[in-house]
């Protein structure tokens, strides 16, 4: 069978060159087509020396997708900019998943209020799915429209919806310490993000606010009705990894190894998420599309305590992609993505 014809809009961030890191050795696709505004005409190995005589393909304009017959197209873009993209591309054949939170909440009003930018396209929140494999499996193979999950959404979600499925825990109350690696950020400096802001220091960011917050609550208010949930942030000094730490209460008594059993059978068929005996690492997932999980109850406290870790740019972003593209386009759902985790 002749491969599936892919196009990336948007190549030159962090989440770009790692889509296309995991696509060049997929064996059921082939990239048509990448594209770059600022930097057409360069090659995308111009832009990202690392891929030097692996993927040399020139930068196009994005216009250049309409000229090809394509079957799935990435938007690797930022929020605000690929809604324009996906009203576009409407109608032209071609399946997509986006990587912004642009269709991730539940209607056009609650994104104006926690992006605070109106919605160009609502039409998209009509056919858009919520691209988290391990809990929306069928209704992401049948769509056209996949909003690929935020970073630190998918460290939260993965951990507490075994939980809240099984009505394990109150759903008021919940706080996730999240920290993450500063390619979180994104690709374009800022002061934020500059070297001497971030090496040796730490520090929470969005209290209270944070876009994600609304997108976490929103998934798991979908599992069971009235979750609320305080999300706290942080910027790690290290490149790319995201850890969270989840505190929930209990609704009856418990222990850890009814926890471990409970997640265990859980996700008994994800092929990406791990169940861990011991608190994992950042370095346990670093480069890997796998989620990490450690749940524990505290006799002490009586809270249950989750540990989850995943590569920010791979299951946070472009390694959930490229699974949301396989479950689209009929593949086995781990194709392309068995990569081992590099540690150290």
């Amino acid at each position: 069978m002749p491969k599936k014809k892919i196009g990336v809009v948007g190549a030159t961030g962090y989440t770009g060159s790692e889509l296309v890191r995991i696509l060049a050795n997929h064996p059921e696709v082939e990239i048509a087509v990448i594209t770059s505004e600022s930097r057409a005409g360069e090659k995308f190995s111009d832009v990202h020396p690392f891929f030097k005589d692996i993927v040399d393909q020139p930068l196009h304009k994005a216009d250049k997708v309409n000229e090809l017959d394509l079957d799935l197209v990435f938007l690797a873009l930022p929020h605000g900019v690929s809604m324009e993209y996906v009203k576009q591309f409407a109608g032209k054949g071609f399946k997509i998943v986006d990587f912004s939170g642009d269709f991730r909440l539940d209607s056009p009003k609650t994104y104006e209020e926690w992006y605070n930018k109106p919605h160009t396209f609502v039409e998209g929140f009509d056919t858009a799915v919520y691209g988290l494999p391990e809990l929306f499996y069928d209704k992401i193979k049948g769509a056209d429209l996949v909003a690929n999950p935020g970073c630190y959404p998918t460290s939260a979600i993965l951990p507490l919806a075994p939980l809240l499925a099984n009505g394990i825990i109150e759903s008021k109350g919940i706080i996730i310490d999240a920290k993450s690696g500063i390619t979180g950020a994104g690709i374009k400096a800022s002061t934020t993000t500059h070297f001497s802001n971030v090496n040796d220091n730490f520090k929470a960011y969005g209290l209270k606010n944070h876009r994600h917050t609304i997108e976490i609550q929103g998934v798991l208010d979908g599992i069971t009705a009235g979750v609320t949930l305080q999300f706290t942030p942080h910027l790690l000094p290290v490149d790319r990894g995201i850890l969270s730490t989840t505190y929930a209460r209990p609704k009856g008594a418990t222990s850890s190894a009814e926890l471990k059993a409970l997640y265990q059978d859980f996700y008994k068929d994800k092929p990406f998420v791990r169940i861990c005996g011991t608190p994992p690492a950042i370095k346990d997932v670093r480069g890997s599309n796998y989620c990490n999980i450690y749940a524990d109850f505290d006799e002490r406290t009586g809270n249950i305590i989750l540990i989850s870790t995943i590569d920010n740019l791979v299951k946070g972003a472009a390694g959930q992609a490229v699974q949301n593209m396989n479950i689209m386009l009929g593949f086995e759902e781990s194709l392309g993505l068995n990569q081992i985790p590099v540690n150290p």
